[in-house]
């Protein structure tokens, strides 16, 4: 669903560009050849082609921030249940190699980096008071 979302997304892109790039710019620019709003100006005159674009641009326009915040739930979904941890790396060692003492009551060295999760009470440690 995200694939076809995107590609949707890269190509409004691509005909926003092309529709910008073909409206006429105060200068001149890409539309310096084209016939005026005189006699001979043809099927659309320079005002209704102007208009056209203009209208084409903001449907596209629309549609790319539709697409944008599509995209952007679609995103938020997917990584909302897990987390990096969880993706990275393979398992850590669960035994001691002998490299680090071992410390009474608290786990060996590099065989629990993240913290103890919400069921587990986890080693404890004694006081001294």
């Amino acid at each position: 669903m995200e694939n076809v979302v995107l590609v949707i997304h890269l190509l409004l892109a691509l005909g926003l560009v092309g529709v910008v790039l073909l409206q006429r710019s105060e200068g001149g620019g890409l539309g310096m050849g084209s016939s005026g709003g005189g006699a001979g100006g043809g099927v659309m005159s320079g005002r209704a082609a102007a208009t056209a674009l203009g209208k084409i641009t903001w449907g596209l326009a629309i549609a790319f921030i539709c697409t944008s915040i599509w995209l952007t739930i679609l995103a938020a979904q997917n990584s909302a249940d897990s987390s990096v941890l969880d993706r990275i790396g393979p398992e850590l060692p669960t035994e001691t190699t002998g490299d680090a003492p071992a410390v009474p009551g608290l786990p060996a060295a590099g065989s629990d980096l993240l913290p103890p999760s919400a069921g587990d009470s986890g080693p404890t440690v004694p006081r001294a008071d």
